[in-house]
């Protein structure tokens, strides 16, 4: 701890009576009497908490009360619960709704923390119930209303209270229902702990997901209000117990039971209203308060609630009653010491007798037809200190005198329940709704006494209801015998056993392996089949017995390579085998008809149901003659078994008796005494060749050429004469001329 800046000070008494300045010790737990921030002067103590304490302050710069709370100092030395307690106090200070206690301030001075909020002069409900025991309908509904409007405020920016409860609904001189504490034990959610398993709230009015996994959301800030409705009309909390976590657990283990079950007078509508909102199931319950008040108002239009005691006398106009009645000042916090109030008020509204308000719900309620609270409150063990104050506003009616002993009772007799107090654990936030749309009520007309049911709302809330809903159940029990009962086996093809026992499981169906076996058909580790068959009918949660795949059996395969094609097979079908249809391939060394090799090869296992793969020789391949003198290819022939035979074909290009093309194709298995046919040249036809001696060079090799001739020129010695040339006479066209060029040709020609 250290002092705050020389620049803050405190006010203390001279015993003279002039006030003088003190420097300010931020280190005390207890600061009254000192100027908080050089602007809040602390004047006295209103109640303390589990995270704050609460004082009656006075904001010396706008010369106003404040409601000053100041975070405890083992609290304001954890980072993150600071964070968290300065991020609280600006959302809700964003808030702008008559029934909710506004947030002026937020700052911090040494190691104190606080926010200034709005005084609120009055008693809480818990103060109400206590003095009173039970409301009647129209009075819990008029307190409920704007209870829930409030809420709907901090649900729609996002805001989840997390601690409804009566400590915490203040009721600002008798007229304005204000509701405190938002946001706060979410900050407590990031500050340390030493104990875990704890619980975020108060156990009397926990949502059974709040106890069950710790998360809440705007439907738990439902779930408690409709507790503490059901407590208005009732008196009693709907469960008790012998410690917080005994009432916590029978939030999520009991129906919270109908109001009438306790006071039988009440109408089916508010059991109908109570129930709603105290649903086990959060998804059954109106996803945000704006929703349930909406229902709430929807009820109040229709039904004609109970009036006051009957030798009690209802005003002719609630602005009659005096205004200078003295009213209680009341707590600026909520019961277990954590909430704040202000002084705010507006004019008082006229409720129609029906209780719905004529307009949009405020922060005011006037209960109609009641003697005015005019008891001093004091502070009682943990409750609130209040003095009495002048009531500007107007009375708050109660159909009961509270205590007259100058103190009004904080708590039940002998104290109030452990479930009514607040627990703290670290939780995860709650998911946000979206925004929803208003929905303001509409109420009677003043001076109206009864108020006809529509005819849907008066089935639907009455016992008529019975009717239709035990032919639903009929008709639900007759759906289940004949067909809801039951489901199909899904498909399990090409499925693991650990998928089939996945998707039979999801189906809701028990399973159980039987002994695998063989399959040629299916893989191992797979469904063979099950019983009851895919597709059959079963009852939910029957037995289902799968049958999982070895697969096939496996053979070694015998070696049958070099035995003829017949043998082969016949002993891989006594080895268990199926032989496949086999292939041919040739072979210069292996005979026709020999299998060559297998596949799979020998000794390898092979599924039976398989085929064998065969290669067989096809004999020796016969050669190419392609190009090959016909004397040749006859030679091959005669080696080989077969025959040729040759067809002669003209050539300008090929010479004679050379075979052109054959067929069979080279390549092809030949067989003794098969026949190949071979095309063979005649050779290009004989044309007469040129007389070209005495030529010039060129001049020969002109003639020649363009008688289809190729030349070719040899010199022998001087000159450029031609002395001889060969082939003479005729020679094949396209063949070659020698022409011999010199001195000495003649003699070479000869």
């Amino acid at each position: 701890m250290r002092l705050a800046d020389t620049g803050t000070s405190i006010l203390a008494a001279h015993r003279h009576g002039h006030p003088r300045i003190l420097p300010m010790d931020t280190t005390v737990s207890a600061p009254i009497g000192q100027l908080l921030d050089g602007r809040y002067l602390v004047e006295s103590q209103i109640a303390r908490g589990g995270m704050a304490t609460v004082y009656h302050a006075r904001d010396i710069r706008l010369d106003r009360v404040v409601a000053l709370k100041i975070a405890h100092p083992e609290l304001a030395r954890d980072q993150d619960f600071v964070g968290r307690f300065i991020s609280e106090a600006r959302s809700v200070a964003r808030l702008s709704s008559p029934n909710v206690v506004a947030v002026f301030d937020q700052g911090s001075t040494g190691d104190l923390h606080y926010i200034a909020m709005e005084y609120v002069p009055g008693p809480t409900l818990r103060h109400l119930i206590t003095a009173r025991g039970r409301l009647n309908p129209r009075e819990a509904l008029d307190i409920i209303e704007r209870v829930l409007a409030g809420l709907a405020a901090a649900h729609d920016a996002g805001i989840i209270h997390r601690d409804v409860k009566p400590e915490n609904v203040l009721l600002g001189n008798g007229r304005s229902v204000k509701v405190a504490d938002f946001g706060l034990a979410r900050a407590a959610t990031g500050a340390g702990h030493t104990k875990s398993g704890l619980l975020i709230g108060t156990a009397a009015y926990l949502a059974p997901e709040q106890v069950a996994s710790s998360t809440a959301d705007e439907r738990s800030d439902v779930y408690a209000a409709g507790v503490m409705l059901f407590e208005m009309l009732t008196g009693v909390q709907p469960h008790t117990g012998e410690s917080p976590l005994d009432v916590a657990y029978k939030h999520v283990n009991s129906v919270v039971p109908a109001p009438s079950t306790l006071v039988p007078e009440l109408p089916a509508a508010i059991d109908a209203l109570v129930a709603l909102g105290t649903s086990r199931d959060p998804e059954l319950r109106p996803p945000d308060a704006r929703r349930y008040l909406k229902a709430i108002t929807e009820i109040r239009r229709g039904m004609p609630l109970p009036g006051v005691p009957g030798n009690a006398k209802q005003p002719a106009d609630h602005d009659s009653w005096p205004a200078d009645k003295a009213a209680p000042a009341g707590s600026a916090a909520s019961a277990d010491g954590t909430g704040a109030g202000g002084t705010e008020v507006t004019a008082p509204r006229a409720v129609s007798s029906g209780g719905a308000a004529d307009g949009p719900v405020t922060g005011e309620i006037m209960l109609p037809g009641h003697e005015p609270l005019t008891q001093r409150l004091t502070s009682n063990g943990s409750g609130a200190h209040a003095s009495i104050g002048p009531d500007t506003t107007g009375p708050l009616r109660a159909s009961g005198r509270l205590p007259a002993s100058g103190a009004y009772p904080g708590q039940p007799s002998g104290g109030y329940s452990a479930a009514t107090h607040t627990l703290i654990v670290p939780a995860g936030l709650a998911e946000d709704y979206g925004d929803s749309s208003g929905y303001p009520g509409r109420g009677r007309d003043r001076g109206q006494r009864r108020y006809h049911e529509p005819i849907l709302q008066r089935w639907l809330f009455s016992r008529r209801i019975l009717i239709v809903l035990g032919l639903i159940v009929v008709g639900i029990v007759a759906w289940w015998l004949t067909n809801g009962q039951y489901t199909t086996v899904p498909s399990l093809a090409d499925m693991t056993v650990a998928t089939a026992r996945g998707d039979l499981s999801n189906a809701g169906l028990h399973v159980v392996v039987g002994t695998p076996r063989h399959s040629n058909a299916v893989q191992a580790g797979q469904i063979i089949s099950s019983e009851p068959a895919v597709g059959d009918r079963i009852s939910h949660g029957g037995t289902v017995t799968i049958i999982p795949s070895l697969g096939p059996v496996l053979v070694s395969v015998p070696s049958v390579t070099g035995q003829p094609l017949a043998q082969a097979e016949h002993n891989l079908k006594a080895a268990g085998l199926t032989p496949g249809q086999p292939t041919y391939q040739t072979s210069t060394s292996i005979p026709a008809g020999v299998v060559l090799s297998t596949s799979p090869v020998a000794y390898q296992h092979w599924p039976k149901n398989k085929p064998v793969l065969l290669v067989v020789s096809s004999g020796q391949p016969l050669p190419s003659f392609v190009s090959q003198q016909l004397s040749a290819a006859q030679g091959a022939a005669s080696a080989g078994g077969y025959s040729i035979d040759p067809v002669t074909v003209s050539s300008s290009s090929v010479p004679a008796n050379t075979i052109i093309r054959q067929s069979p194709a080279a390549g092809t298995p030949i067989t003794s005494g098969e026949v190949v046919t071979v095309w063979v040249s005649a050779g290009p036809p004989e044309v007469n060749v040129p007389d070209v001696d005495g030529l010039t060079v060129n001049q020969a090799e002109e003639e020649l050429t363009q008688a289809g001739f190729k030349v070719t020129v040899q010199n022998m010695g001087p000159g450029q004469k031609v002395g001889s040339y060969s082939p003479t006479g005729q020679a094949p066209q396209g063949s070659t001329i020698t022409i011999n060029v010199g001195l000495f040709s003649v003699l070479g020609g000869g």
